[in-house]
């Protein structure tokens, strides 16, 4: 499970500071995998951000004993002037066992499908490729719940169903936590809903349930 205390989030803008969250409290039951639907700009990538540490929020907290991804196919935490292999090499030794440490190149080599790119600098590399090796480097690992931005979105469509297959693979012994526009791809990975709408976040069991209230709220045709 994760619990979500007190969260508050915001942000300076030129005219007063805009709150993403105020004071949310939710609770995400264990084995459940949900998906993040609203608005752009609602808040679900800033949420996924700060359940996976990559964010902070003003105040309260996330507690949980699960294991936790980074989002996703993340590619800003990459160092430029290393290249996608020495990059991978040193995120392996965080997260894995010295002798897994080949295993775990090998797969994001592969999966990635970057080519002599692999040996070359990260800032030599489009944001496609960028994209590609963070989603190869995170499926690398097992976690308990895997955050999810848009990811299936990247690369040609073959790169694209290989990473849905991956997902669906991964969905069998661990949960996701996913932003998607994609109504049929939350509906395809996911059991439950949590809708990040005008008047806070709610959590819904039945994912059709939220579309609907997300279509009512927005006054749009939700497909």
């Amino acid at each position: 499970m994760i619990k979500i205390r007190n969260l508050t989030k915001s942000y300076h803008t030129p005219s007063g500071r805009h709150y993403v969250f105020k004071d949310l409290n939710l609770d995400i039951p264990s084995g459940v995998s949900v998906g993040l639907i609203g608005r752009n700009g609602a808040g679900k990538s800033t949420l996924l951000r700060i359940i996976g540490g990559m964010d902070r929020p003003d105040r309260g907290q996330v507690e949980t004993d699960s294991s936790i991804s980074w989002p996703v196919g993340l590619a800003s935490g990459f160092q430029g002037s290393m290249t996608g292999r020495e990059n991978v090499k040193f995120v392996a030794r965080l997260y894995s066992e010295k002798h897994e440490l080949r295993e775990k190149v090998a797969f994001v080599e592969a999966f990635a499908e970057l080519g002599k790119h692999f040996d070359m600098p990260i800032k030599t590399y489009s944001s496609g490729m960028r994209s590609r090796l963070g989603f190869g480097l995170s499926m690398a690992f097992d976690f308990d719940y895997y955050l999810i931005d848009e990811v299936t979105a990247v690369g040609d469509a073959s790169f694209r169903s290989k990473s849905a297959k991956l997902i669906e693979g991964k969905r069998q012994r661990s949960q996701f936590l996913m932003v998607s526009h994609g109504m049929d791809e939350i509906k395809s990975f996911c059991d439950a809903a949590l809708l990040i709408g005008r008047n806070g976040a709610h959590y819904f069991n039945d994912i059709d349930e939220a579309i609907a209230a997300y279509g009512k709220e927005e006054d749009v045709q939700v497909v």
